[in-house]
Formats: structure tokens, C-alpha cells, sequence
């Protein structure tokens, strides 16, 4: 079996990385598994992106020009990715050179394919769901907005009050170009399948769903002093840590709620005794003001530090407002780091209320401060949330069990083609 996985990164962002993982573990399993991107960041051989300098150029340049049609929408909501995919690609040339039995496609943003692209494949497609993209009129979130349900239009991310707009353009697009493909959907969160189900583009295929994995002997627990020193953190103090790779500016991951809820908490009597921990950005020149002393982390590329880094916290907090399967609660969790989010998305699939970590009501800021000294506040309680914790991640996201579902899925296909 010889398997392609279609992506714009390998492993730079959630998405990249949740891919990449899955190539890795469809490799120890036996399978032939190749990545064909727009833009690679590994040494991995079997990745493969543009060579020459021109088209890197090229793919790059991508990134800027996709978002073209974008500027006619001045009052546009730029809090989430939108997507039109409609630059011209060298993939169905690159396909026909590795000759793959089936391709799994995953987040395929950028301009990395057009989406009349994918219908030209001329295989077996799975598609890997790493957010609402594909079944969308071009926004990677819809937020509030259930219009995917019909045919988008009036897009509330582009501030439109045009039924014909770009986001509808985009629909219709899809629509004609993806009417007979031969497609399988797998999402990696119970809430995501429910979306991609409801939605006029995949409401009559086959939906599977199949959490992301990853190595659980990579990501497991360490000392925790012993991770504080390797990062020169102090081992009196409890840590908080947040973080996703836009940290402070991406709304929807909502550092908006945390602020005012870690300023509650400072108030409460936690200013001498907590910490915080920021992972995905660098300090900033104006520092926003949480009420506790805070240690920026940047961006960490390789997985053993970030596994310290969640091995140095008591308690990852992830207080995004919609979401998948959040890759940072699976790889803290993994660590036997407890966590505290909002009760959204995908969420639910992974931290299991009072079990693993605190489940908070949506959006509550008092709740998320009553979560965060929930799980602080008691030893004995937080021994036994990090055990939940560490073996949640053994018996549902190890990468063992990820690849092996796919495997099954992908030979289940093949046989009836």
C-alpha cells in the first residue's frame, strides 16, 4: 500500500504536526507513506516540496496572493484564516510522478491546491478534517455562523450582506468540482463530524472518525523539577502554562478570557504562589498585563522541549473558542499535565470533567478561574488528575492506535477498488 498525504506543511503548526505524525506512524506500522507540501521544514526524505528556488519562490508567494480576492471585503473579520484556493498548482504532475494507491489530503490552506485540483487526482481520497475548511465557503472557523448547512453567502466573516458573495462563490465552486469524488471523510473529533455531517457538501458521505495520536514515549512525564531547571523556572512557585503558535493575537484561542480571568485570579491571593508560562511566542514590547510575573517560551520546534514545558506546568490552560482536537491539551495530557478549557469543539473528547482536568462553562470567565484553583489547590486530587491524564492519552491518542485505524480504513477502501 502506498499512501500520499497532501499538506501545505509538514510540520510547521497544529495541523502540520498532527500530520506528520500520522506519516511517522503509518511508517512503523510498514506502510509506504510519502508527503507531497508546499513548503517543507523537515530532513525527512520521504516529504517532498519544490527544489528549485523559483518555485519555492513561488509557493511562497502563494500564501500572499491566495488572499487577493479578500481585499474587496474592507469590513472583513481577519480572527480566523479564510481560504479562496484559487491560484493554478503543479500537484496533480507530482501525483502522477509518485503513482500513490490512495491520498490523504489534510489542511490544504495557503494556495497550496485549487480546489478543482482535487477531483483531477484520479484516486481514492481521505480527507483528514483539521478544521472547518473544506466544507465551508472559505473560513477555517465559522464561529457563530451555521450557513455552511446551506450554501454560504452573506458570510459574516467578510462582513457581507450579499447572498453572492465570495464566500458563496467559493460554495459553489466545491460543489460543482467535488460532485462525484471518490471521498472519505475522517474527522479527528466527535464535534467536527457532527459539522462535516450537517453540511450540504459532505452531508452524504462517509464520515469516520479517528482521534490524532501521537508518540507517547516522546510526550510522557518528566521530574518536574527536573524540566523547570532545564528551562530555568523557579521550583516554588505553581505554573500555569498557555499557548498555540499565534498565542496573544489569534482570537478564537481566546487569550481575551484568560487575561481578565488570570487578573481575577492574581486578586484572589494567588499573586505569590503562581506563575505563568507562555508557549508559541516571544515577549512582546508591550506585554500584556495578566497580574502575575509571566515567562515567555517562543516558539519551541522540537517535540522533547515542548514536552518539558508541559512536564514544568501544573496546569495547561487552553481557553480557545471553537476548536478540533486541540493538539496542545492531547500532548499535555500525554505529560500527565492536567488541563483546564472551555466545555467546546472537540474538547470534550479529550479532558473528561473533574476526571483528567476541568471542563469549564463556555465562556464563563468565573468558571475558568474556579477550574484553574480546582485543579491547583488540592495535592492528593492533582496526583490523580495527572494519572487520568497520562493514561487518557495511552489508551485513546497513542499513535499506535491512530495509524492502525487508518491502516484498517485505507485497506477497507482498496479492496473494493
Amino acid at each position: 500500500m502506498k499512501v500520499l498525504h497532501l499538506s501545505t506543511y509538514d510540520i510547521h503548526g497544529g495541523a502540520a504536526r498532527a500530520t506528520y505524525r500520522l506519516h511517522q506512524g503509518l511508517q512503523r506500522i510498514g506502510v509506504h507513506s510519502q508527503m507531497l507540501v508546499k513548503e517543507k521544514f523537515s530532513d525527512d526524505a520521504a516529504v517532498f516540496a519544490p527544489k528549485m528556488k523559483l518555485f519555492q519562490g513561488i509557493a511562497r508567494a502563494k500564501t500572499t496572493l491566495d488572499v487577493l480576492p479578500l481585499k474587496f471585503y474592507r469590513q472583513r473579520d481577519d480572527s480566523t484564516s479564510f481560504s479562496p484556493q484559487w491560484l493554478l498548482d503543479r500537484v496533480i504532475s507530482k501525483v502522477t510522478q509518485i503513482q500513490p494507491d490512495i491520498i490523504n489530503l489534510h489542511w490544504l490552506g495557503s494556495g497550496f491546491t485549487q480546489i478543482e485540483t482535487l477531483a483531477k487526482l484520479k484516486r481514492p481520497l481521505v480527507w483528514t478534517l483539521h478544521d472547518m475548511w473544506a466544507f465551508t465557503g472559505g473560513c477555517h472557523y465559522s464561529g457563530d455562523c451555521d450557513r455552511y448547512i446551506a450554501s454560504c453567502g452573506s458570510c459574516p466573516r467578510l462582513n457581507s450582506k450579499q447572498d453572492w458573495d465570495l464566500s458563496r462563490w467559493i460554495w459553489r465552486r466545491k460543489a460543482k468540482a467535488w460532485k462525484n469524488l471518490d471521498l472519505t471523510i475522517v474527522a479527528p473529533s466527535a464535534w467536527l463530524a457532527q459539522c462535516a455531517s450537517s453540511s450540504s457538501l459532505f452531508n452524504s458521505l462517509r464520515i469516520e472518525r479517528i482521534p490524532n495520536g501521537l508518540d507517547t514515549q516522546i510526550y510522557k512525564p518528566i521530574q518536574q523539577q527536573v524540566a523547570r531547571e532545564l528551562l530555568g523556572l523557579p521550583l516554588d512557585k505553581k505554573l500555569i502554562l498557555f499557548g498555540s503558535l499565534k498565542a496573544t493575537s489569534e482570537k478564537r484561542k481566546g487569550f481575551y478570557l484568560l487575561q481578565p480571568a488570570l487578573q481575577n485570579l492574581s486578586q484572589a491571593g494567588w499573586v505569590d504562589k503562581l506563575e505563568v508560562m507562555i508557549l508559541g511566542t516571544s515577549q512582546p514590547e508591550n506585554p500584556p498585563e495578566i497580574g502575575f510575573k509571566t515567562h515567555y517560551l517562543g516558539t519551541l520546534n522540537d517535540d522533547i522541549s515542548i514536552a518539558i514545558a508541559y512536564s514544568a506546568a501544573d496546569t495547561f490552560v487552553l481557553p480557545s473558542t471553537q476548536d478540533n482536537l486541540p493538539n496542545m491539551i492531547v500532548e499535555a495530557i500525554a505529560c500527565g499535565t492536567p488541563c483546564v478549557a472551555f466545555n467546546i469543539g472537540g474538547i470534550p473528547d479529550i479532558i473528561e470533567h473533574q476526571k483528567n482536568g476541568y471542563l469549564v462553562q463556555s465562556f464563563d470567565i468565573t468558571d475558568l478561574v474556579k477550574g484553574i484553583i480546582w485543579v491547583l489547590e488540592n495535592d492528593e486530587r492533582y496526583q490523580s488528575l495527572s494519572f487520568h491524564a497520562r493514561e487518557k492519552a495511552e489508551q485513546e491518542f497513542s499513535l499506535e492506535i491512530q495509524a492502525k485505524r487508518y491502516y484498517d480504513l485505507f485497506n477497507e477502501i482498496l479492496s473494493v477498488h
